[in-house]
Parts: C-alpha cells; sequence; structure tokens
C-alpha cells in the first residue's frame, strides 16, 4: 500500500509538472527561433541600407564586425527578391536593397547556423529535465514519509492482527490515525476482548470439568476394582472389567482434555531448548514400557537447540512416544532423529496410516486403528499441534520409508550450533 501511495503521489506531481513545464517549454523554443530571426532581419536590412545608399566602406566594416562577433556570415548578391526560411544548415535570410525611389541595387543574403540555437535549447531543456527528476525525488521521499504516516495505524492494526493469528488474544491496537482508523481500532479491540472472554470461558469450562470429573471416575474405578475382587462369576467379573475398562478410558478422556485446556491457556514465552537433552530424558521415562516389549528407543542426528515453552518439547515427546509405542509391534525399534535447522522426526515400525486419515489425525478425539492403540482418547496429537504452534511451529504426519509413520516437528531454531551426528 505504501509503493502504491507513493507512486501515485509522484504520478501526480510528473502530471503536474509535465502539464506546466511543456507548453512553456514549446512557447520558449518559438521564441527562441523568433528572437533569431528578428536579429538576422535587422542586421540583414541595416546591411541592405547601406548597400543601396553606395556606401561600401561602411557595409564592409559591419560584415566584418557580424561574422567576427557571431558564426553567421553576409554575403552581397544580385538583386532579387526577399527571401527567408531553415534548412538543414540553419537559417537563409534575403534582404534587397533598394534605393528611396523603390530601385533594387542589389540583395543582403544572411546565413545563420542553426547549431548555436539548438545548443541553447538543450541546455534549457536539459535544466528543466534535471529540475523536474529533482522534483520527482523530493516528492518522492515527501510522498513516502505521508504514505508511511497515513498508514502507520494500519500497520499497527495488521501486526494486532497478526498477533490474533498467532493465538494471543490480549493483543490490542493503539487507537490513533484518523477518525476511521480509531472507530476499526475500537472496534477490533472490543471484538478481541470480547472473543478473549469467551474463549477463556470455554478454557474454564473444559479445565473444571475435566477436573471435577477425575474424583468421581477414580472413586467408580475403585468400586468396580472391589465388585471384580468379590465376584465369582465369571460373566460377571468379564462384565465388570470391560466396565474398568471405559472408566479407564475416560479418566484419559479427562486427563487429556485437562492437558489441552492448560497448553490453550499457556501463554509462556519459548525459551533455548537442548534437543537430544529433552530426547534422553523422555528415553529414560519411556524404556522400562519399551522394555517389556523389547522395543528399542534410538536417537541420532544433530545436537540442535530450538525455541519452545519450558516443558512443552516434553509432553509433544510423551505424546508421540506413547502413540509410537502403541502401534509398534514387540522388538520393534523406535528411531528420534534430530536434522538442521530445526526438525525433529519420530518414525515408529507402526503400520502407519493412509493420507486421508493423515489430514484428519490432528482432529480432536479423531482415533485412527493405526495412530493410537485401542485406549487412545484421541487427544494426544491435538495437544501435540497445540503445544508446537504455541511456541510458533508446524508438526506433520508423513509416511516413513520403512512403512511405519514419521512425525516431524519443526521448531524455531535457537542459535546456530556445531554439534555433530550421534
Amino acid at each position: 500500500m505504501i509503493r502504491q501511495l507513493v507512486w501515485s503521489y509522484v504520478l501526480l506531481v510528473a502530471v503536474a509538472i509535465a502539464a506546466f513545464t511543456v507548453p512553456v517549454a514549446f512557447t520558449l523554443n518559438n521564441q527562441i527561433y523568433g528572437d533569431a530571426e528578428n536579429t538576422a532581419r535587422r542586421e540583414a536590412e541595416t546591411a541592405a541600407l547601406l548597400l543601396a545608399s553606395g556606401d561600401r566602406r561602411s557595409l564592409s566594416a559591419l560584415i566584418d564586425a557580424y561574422e567576427r562577433q557571431t558564426l553567421g556570415q553576409i554575403d552581397v548578391l544580385e538583386p532579387q527578391g526577399e527571401s527567408m526560411n531553415w534548412d538543414g544548415e540553419g537559417l537563409k535570410l534575403t534582404v534587397p536593397a533598394k534605393t528611396p525611389d523603390g530601385t533594387v541595387v542589389g540583395a543582403i543574403r544572411l546565413s545563420y547556423p542553426d547549431g548555436p540555437i539548438t545548443q541553447r535549447l538543450w541546455q534549457i531543456w536539459g535544466f528543466r529535465a534535471a529540475l523536474a527528476v529533482g522534483v520527482l525525488i523530493v516528492a518522492a521521499f515527501l510522498g513516502l514519509w505521508l504514505a508511511r504516516r497515513v498508514t502507520r495505524p494500519l500497520r499497527e492494526l495488521n501486526a494486532m492482527a497478526g498477533r490474533l493469528r498467532d493465538g494471543d488474544l490480549t493483543a490490542r491496537a493503539e487507537e490513533t490515525g484518523p477518525p476511521e482508523t480509531r472507530t476499526l481500532a475500537r472496534t477490533l479491540n472490543t471484538a478481541t476482548e470480547t472473543i478473549g472472554t469467551l474463549v477463556g470461558s470455554q478454557r474454564a469450562f473444559i479445565g473444571d470439568a475435566s477436573h471435577q470429573l477425575r474424583t468421581p471416575l477414580t472413586a467408580l474405578r475403585l468400586s468396580l476394582d472391589n465388585v471384580a475382587d468379590g465376584v465369582d462369576d465369571p460373566t460377571v467379573r468379564e462384565d465388570v472389567e470391560m466396565a474398568t475398562a471405559e472408566v479407564v478410558r475416560m479418566s484419559r478422556l479427562v486427563n487429556g482434555l485437562l492437558a489441552l485446556a492448560r497448553a490453550e491457556a499457556d501463554v509462556a514465552h519459548p525459551e533455548p531448548v537442548q534437543v537430544l537433552d529433552v530426547v534422553a530424558e523422555r528415553f529414560t521415562a519411556w524404556r522400562a514400557a519399551a522394555d517389556e516389549r523389547s522395543i528399542s528407543l534410538v536417537s541420532e542426528g544433530f545436537d540442535i537447540r530450538v525455541l519452545a515453552t519450558p516443558g512443552h518439547l516434553e509432553q509433544v515427546l510423551d505424546n508421540v512416544l506413547s502413540n509410537a509405542l502403541e502401534v509398534s509391534p514387540d522388538g520393534a525399534t523406535i528411531l528420534v532423529r534430530t536434522t538442521r535447522p530445526g526438525s525433529v522426526e519420530v518414525i515408529d515400525a507402526g503400520p502407519g496410516l493412509p493420507e486421508a486419515d493423515r489430514a484428519r489425525a490432528f482432529d480432536r478425539f479423531w482415533r485412527g486403528q493405526g495412530l493410537t492403540g485401542r485406549g487412545g482418547s484421541g487427544l494426544g496429537l491435538a495437544i501435540v499441534k497445540q503445544l508446537v504452534t504455541d511456541d510458533g511451529g508446524a508438526v506433520s504426519l508423513e509416511e516413513a520409508s520403512s512403512g511405519g509413520l514419521c512425525v516431524r516437528i519443526r521448531l524455531a531454531p535457537a542459535s546456530p550450533t556445531s554439534g555433530g551426528s550421534r
């Protein structure tokens, strides 16, 4: 928009310069040629009077002085009529020499080259062109200053919209500038405040509801365990175990909702994180679960540093590793690979996912058989996406070359590192 305003301003100035300068320049051209013709006619008529009077001495002196002081030339000719024309060499003017009684006794031809006139015109047009360019340059700088001043409120509104796009509902625009932009800023601020209130209420409701459900679910599970311990009927025991499994799944769902609500409400700022240190820490936490099924946890790549909110990368790796362990067969290998500038890949040995399912895998409560186990809540990857997005990164699912699934997490690098492969 600034560029368009500057170009518009410069174009208006250029049109104004052309409208006022070009007609004046052409008028000046005609005046210069007219002055040259009048001067030449005056000199030629003076020489013709001297020729008609028979004063050859004065005529010779006039011709010598004229040719010495100018680039022109005066010739005495046989009697002939008056003529004047411009050709490729310049001005040719012929004036008859008449006595007082009207007898033509000769003629004077004055020749004046057009070089000096052309040079003068070039000087005039060059000066005007340089002046016009200078005016346009000044107009461009003034236009840039005016455009930036006029569009400053719009840039502030755009910056606010960018913060809203990134999920910062605390963003507000300064109510400055013309009345129209002040009104727009006020409207956006009010709308953002309303949205923030609604979103905050929704997050609070989900968090409170999830927190309140944990206690009765825990009590229900304990009751079912007590019932199972006191029942000998296999059919009843099977029903109780099915009910217990559903309660467990509901507890995971409630915990997932609570984690998601906390992730959405988190407003901490990203900090530099050493990725391989976090990977090693999470491997230690999941090592026991992996050893039960003889699954190997392997990491390789560069020791990179990324920007992540404290605790986010740990939560992300926990969710992804949990899914990878559930879908990988016994004796398989789960690989975590780090690449520059800030990419982390978690590759499992599961059945993978079709492309259509990979597009839906980050939806809340969506569960794919190749992605989550039977006890999954469908919130794991939704939480991963929320946490990664909050840190300004991106996450995607791709087909691994080994046939499994590759979860690629891209975060902003903290700073250039020199770590080698591990």
